[in-house]
């Protein structure tokens, strides 16, 4: 399987039914290195914290930002060049790789960036 350690550019993302708008793609990033995870917009960071990896999928751990305090366990997969995960907002991991309505699920498909 290819790494997870990477900075990945959000192709598509949605969160519990909706979709987000291509400026606000634009403008986001997420870095994978070491254990760590950081969500920047604009360049600046948004979000951080710690990052693991198990038989159920990928978990993290808010440490900065608005997560800070949160664990959020996730699906992933890497589907040809991009990875998709699917974040469990609401601490519950998801079961499928699809948002709903009212579900605190926020779906994203990722480009490797660099």
């Amino acid at each position: 399987m290819p790494s997870l350690e990477a900075l990945w550019q959000p192709l598509y993302a949605e969160l519990d039914g909706e979709e987000a708008p291509a400026e606000v793609l634009q403008q986001s990033e997420l870095e994978l290195r070491r254990g760590g995870y950081v969500v920047r917009f604009g360049g600046i960071a948004a979000d951080q914290g710690t990052y693991t990896l198990d038989a159920n999928g990928l978990t993290l751990c808010g440490m900065v930002g608005p997560n800070a305090g949160r664990t959020i366990p996730c699906l992933f997969k890497f589907v040809e060049d991009t990875l998709m995960i699917c974040y469990g907002l609401s601490g519950t991991r998801p079961e499928k790789f699809q948002t709903r309505q009212d579900g605190q699920l926020y779906l994203v498909t990722y480009r490797r960036k660099g």
